[in-house]
């Protein structure tokens, strides 16, 4: 049972071949045998999902009609707040910080029905591509626990691949959702900025009300058919806006290859990809190419520079960021930049002292990225790309990012080449679906993500959703076969 899709699950609980606590019961049974080598699952909210399960039963048994989620158990990043539980977000000032009130994104999965009976790990303020933390420790990779699990939202991604949930919602700034989707070999999607609210999620602090720059939250499930439903379920208008506005996101351009223009970027001389997975890529492309679909390799927006691209999202991430700094520290950082003691792109931090006419101007570079890509999506519906240029890498807790490193096919690469192939679309604000392709011969998962054009999210979930039938996507670690 716990291997089943969100949907299956709620279509087995409304027609009540299952109940809503059994599938609960399964589920925490299964967190009590397979989380302890993993430790993904941090906070458990058994005994009050229980009574909510038991409600949902009842209302089926009456003949209610809920939503569309109704009676499926699922766990939710500890960056996002569920009123009366404990929402760290790792920072152990807030070890013993209880929630007030749900998150936008819970609150809408409630609202939907779910049972929300559990936290997952993250790091620190959610900021690393890995998961551990001085309150709960350290997430380990269920396909090699000498592994990371990725971050920030590794702790979902890992309880995904595990079997502990169907679902999660995870969170995506420098690619927090689509690293773990693809280190775990699941799938995730980051939508485009602004359509779902991310409205209680810490970082900021509880209560804070800004919503960052670049910054995102999205479904992550076993399968594009429940991101797609995740998503439909998160997006729209926030409660600043819904008095007026409202969200309707076009349908796929296609759901048929024939009709599909792919464009492929498999690796790049600025951010060089594992040859296996960038084979990978292009074999997936090929795969598309035979159905019917229209494929170039060689496509690319006008004036497309991949290192300009990045110094922009590193700036701009670094001015969304800036605000969980001290202005001490600001000055500090601002000193150890002009002394070129900071390495660029180190999680934005060269890019956090800069005066707001910087921010101006690098959000300007923006809006010209945004409007090159308009055009690219006018020929192309999708883009092929890397997640990131290796697979899972393992543990690495030293304490300074910009002095870590990982290994790509034997070469030596900078730890912030992890985030690059998802700045690359996250500063522009477009929407990117993460999707396994296939396992590495070190037998750990391989992924690529499909982007598409601003708020044309279902062009991406579609043509992930045949890229999962080409590769037959999400597959179990060899543990639990």
């Amino acid at each position: 049972m716990t291997w089943c899709s969100a949907i299956e699950l709620a279509d087995l609980i409304a027609r009540r071949h299952l109940s809503a606590v059994e599938a609960l019961d399964a589920h925490l049974a299964a967190v009590a045998s397979r989380n302890p080598p993993l430790n993904v699952v941090v906070t458990l909210d058994a005994e009050r999902a229980r009574a909510e399960a038991r409600s949902i039963d009842t209302a089926l048994a009456r003949g209610e009609e809920l939503g569309p989620l109704a009676g499926v158990p699922m766990t939710v990043k500890d960056s996002l707040m569920r009123e009366g539980v404990r929402t760290t977000s790792g920072a152990p000032e807030l070890a013993e910080y209880i929630a007030t009130h749900d998150a936008a994104p819970v609150a809408n999965v409630r609202a939907a029905g779910a049972v929300v009976f559990g936290k997952t790990n993250l790091p620190l303020y959610a900021g690393d591509v890995q998961s551990y933390n001085e309150i709960f420790g350290t997430s380990n990779n269920p396909w090699d626990l000498s592994r990371s699990v990725g971050g920030s939202s590794g702790g979902s991604a890992g309880a995904l691949a595990a079997g502990l949930t169907p679902l999660e919602i995870g969170s995506d700034i420098a690619g927090s959702i689509r690293n773990p989707a693809a280190m775990c070999g699941v799938v995730g999607h980051k939508p485009s900025y602004g359509i779902v609210s991310a409205k209680g999620q810490i970082p900021g602090p509880p209560g804070t009300l800004t919503q960052a720059d670049i910054a995102v939250c999205g479904p992550m499930a076993r399968t594009v058919a429940d991101c797609r439903l995740m998503l439909e379920v998160l997006a729209g208008a926030d409660d600043w806006h819904d008095i007026a506005w409202r969200l309707s996101l076009p349908a796929a351009r296609t759901h048929d290859p024939t009709e599909l223009r792919v464009a492929v970027m498999a690796t790049d001389p600025y951010c060089p990809v594992d040859p296996e997975i960038e084979a990978a890529i292009i074999e997936v492309a090929m795969s598309l190419e035979s159905a019917g679909a229209t494929v170039d390799a060689e496509a690319r927006p006008a004036d497309f520079d991949f290192a300009k691209a990045d110094a922009t999202f590193t700036q701009l991430l670094g001015g969304a960021l800036a605000g969980g700094w001290s202005p001490s520290e600001i000055e500090e950082m601002a000193a150890q930049v002009g002394q070129g003691r900071h390495l660029v792109g180190d999680l934005g931090v060269a890019g956090a002292p800069a005066r707001h006419r910087a921010w101006l101007s690098a959000n300007e570079r923006r809006m010209q990225m945004r409007k090159r890509w308009l055009e690219f999506f006018g020929d192309w519906d999708v883009l092929l790309a890397p997640v990131a240029p290796t697979v899972a890498i393992p543990h690495d807790h030293s304490p300074n990012q910009s002095e870590r490193t990982i290994d790509v096919a034997g070469e030596t690469r900078p730890y912030n080449d992890l985030m690059r192939w998802m700045g690359l679309f996250g500063v522009a604000y477009l929407p990117s679906t993460a999707v396994p392709i296939g396992l590495h011969a070190s037998g750990l998962p391989m992924a690529l993500q499909v982007v598409g054009p601003f708020l044309e999210d279902h062009t991406c979930l579609a043509v992930a959703e045949m890229i999962e039938t080409i590769t037959g996507g999400t597959q179990r670690p060899l543990v639990y076969r």
